[in-house]
């Protein structure tokens, strides 16, 4: 994409449209699916929506890939007992989605099933359907974690990161 027209996307792209896409009720139900998510499995699953990347960030050149791993080390999403985070990063202007994990789920399930999951979920974006595409990724996040991590019934339940999605 030439610089011009991403700048102007991200120009025009502000918290207004980002409170639009997900709205209070839609980012209740991310942080329920994450909540129920976390009950099945040992893994951590954290949402982060960003409406924009700031002139500065532009100039740079900064990828949305490069701005997720920015955001996955920012919110120490890597900070788990069993290097199992999972970072699912929204990138609204440039119509990004991006999956960061940590190494210990990363492993296991590799690259090209995170990106097949990044790639559905910005169909259902494209489509305006923003509440059922992040559960749904959601979902066949939690099926990858629970094949790999799956919840020990001795240990006691541990939340580590907050379930919360963030709106930046």
């Amino acid at each position: 994409m030439n610089f011009a027209k991403r700048f102007f996307r991200h120009v025009w792209m502000t918290p207004f449209f980002a409170r639009r896409a997900f709205s209070t009720a839609t980012l209740a139900a991310i942080e329920h699916a994450v909540m129920a998510s976390e009950k099945k499995h040992r893994g951590q699953i954290r949402f982060v929506v960003e409406a924009e990347l700031t002139t500065g960030q532009l100039w740079a050149g900064i990828s949305s890939r490069q701005r997720a791993v920015s955001v996955f080390s920012e919110l120490a999403v890597w900070d788990t007992e069993e290097n199992n985070g999972v970072l699912v990063y929204v990138l609204l202007a440039d119509r990004k989605v991006e999956i960061v994990a940590d190494r210990g789920i990363h492993q296991h399930v590799g690259g090209e099933r995170w990106r097949a999951i990044c790639n559905e979920l910005e169909v259902h974006f494209r489509n305006g359907d923003f509440a059922t595409g992040s559960i749904g990724a959601i979902e066949k996040i939690t099926s990858e974690i629970s094949h790999y991590f799956p919840l020990v019934r001795d240990d006691p339940l541990r939340n580590e990161q907050p379930d919360k999605p963030i709106l930046l």
